[in-house]
């Protein structure tokens, strides 16, 4: 009998269809993969330590620097973990806030995904639709935030300050327009005889499988696994709103693809009821000793005033104890765990990023598939290297 003999290959660390310094080392039996080893850590930043030696204030801008493409869904987790160890309760008008950002965020996070994802297969007129809209929903993101990638606009305690004047009505006009938008990439896609052999059948990943492997976020879904943080733990009022959980049954590619459309508009249902629901009240709780009052008082007040620089020099400090806070950001389940001991800095800070769980998958998923099947599965799981490598 012949001897059969296996070539292997590195994917990167430069390849553009990685999506970021990612390398796959790939055996072949041909065209086809035989075994996979992911290889990360070309882009370590030791977030998790540089938490630990600043104050919680100063740890704040480090999380839009995780995933970069969901900085609000990041300031977000990390808020939630925080106020659950200070005890402190966020008020109605800030927690509807929170969610619309949210997930106006998902949905830019989504479109990159569709725009770079539909590139990667050879469908170049999908990238500019995307990045049109992509470009719409950032400037209504930069109206509040004042930045389009890093906005560090939820803070302890509540927000950075009230929504500016005209940017609701800006957030609205985009959501109406969107589904109309997102009908020309179905148009484009959906039934396309190319893309459908493109993705489907390909890459499947199993409920089982997904599972085990700790996957979550669209792909799990994508799966069949109906699971959402938004709905198995309700945060920031989640469970005000009205909104289902897009569900896949193959596993493959083109059905996590399906489910991230689905999404976006999911996601748009759900920022017009926060717009039509919006409560009246303050945007930040009442702990004087944790949140820094509102810009109103302080140019006002000279107590205030006073009371801001000091919240803002002297930093906050938590009783000692610890805490984990979730949300369902655009790419699954992110993660804080941080433990206080009573001083103004973290004694330890653990990220949960979905990226890196998700990513651990991609070895069964291109296992038997062909080459050009691996770029279709490392795009479908819209992975950021910077909260693998965090």
């Amino acid at each position: 009998m012949a001897e059969t003999k296996y070539m292997t290959i590195n994917m990167g660390p430069q390849h553009p269809a990685t999506h970021g310094v990612l390398r796959v080392v790939l055996e072949l039996d041909g065209e086809t993969v035989v075994s996979s080893i992911p290889d990360i850590g070309y882009l370590h930043r030791g977030i998790e330590k540089i938490f630990e030696n600043r104050t919680y204030w100063q740890g704040q801008p480090l999380t839009d620097r995780l995933d970069y493409t969901s900085g609000m869904s990041n300031n977000l987790a990390y808020c939630l973990a925080v106020e659950k160890l200070l005890g402190i309760e966020i008020p109605k008008r800030a927690q509807y806030i929170r969610v619309m950002l949210s997930e106006l965020q998902r949905i830019a996070a989504h479109l990159l995904w569709i725009s770079t994802h539909a590139l990667d297969m050879g469908a170049m007129t999908v990238l500019f639709y995307g990045f049109r809209e992509r470009e719409s929903c950032l400037k209504v993101l930069e109206t509040v935030a004042g930045a389009r990638l890093m906005p560090d606009y939820i803070r302890f305690g509540g927000l950075r300050e009230e929504l500016p004047e005209g940017f609701l009505k800006e957030a609205k006009a985009f959501i109406d327009d969107l589904p109309r938008r997102i009908d020309e990439y179905e148009t484009l896609l959906t039934e396309n005889v190319i893309w459908k052999r493109r993705l489907k059948g390909v890459c499947p990943l199993s409920a089982e499988d997904a599972i085990g492997y700790g996957v979550t976020g669209p792909v799990l879904r994508a799966s069949g696994v109906n699971y959402d943080v938004r709905k198995a733990y309700p945060y920031s009022s989640y469970e005000d709103f009205d909104f289902e959980i897009p569900l896949g049954t193959a596993g493959d590619v083109y059905d996590r693809y399906l489910v991230r459309l689905k999404e976006m508009r999911q996601s748009v249902r759900i920022v017009d009821q926060a717009i039509q629901k919006l409560p009246e009240g303050p945007i930040k709780a009442d702990a004087p000793e944790y949140v820094p009052p509102e810009k109103e008082e302080v140019s006002k007040d000279m107590a205030a005033l006073i009371r801001h620089f000091k919240i803002m020099a002297d930093g906050i400090k938590p009783p000692k104890g610890e805490a984990y806070a979730s949300i369902e950001s655009s790419k699954g389940e992110l993660g804080f765990y941080i433990v206080s001991d009573g001083s103004e800095k973290p004694y330890r800070v653990r990220i949960r990023p979905p990226s890196f769980l998700n990513l651990g998958s991609v070895s069964k998923m291109i296992e038997g598939s062909l080459v050009a099947d691996v770029v279709a599965a490392i795009g479908s799981i819209d992975i950021v290297l910077g909260e693998i490598d965090k």
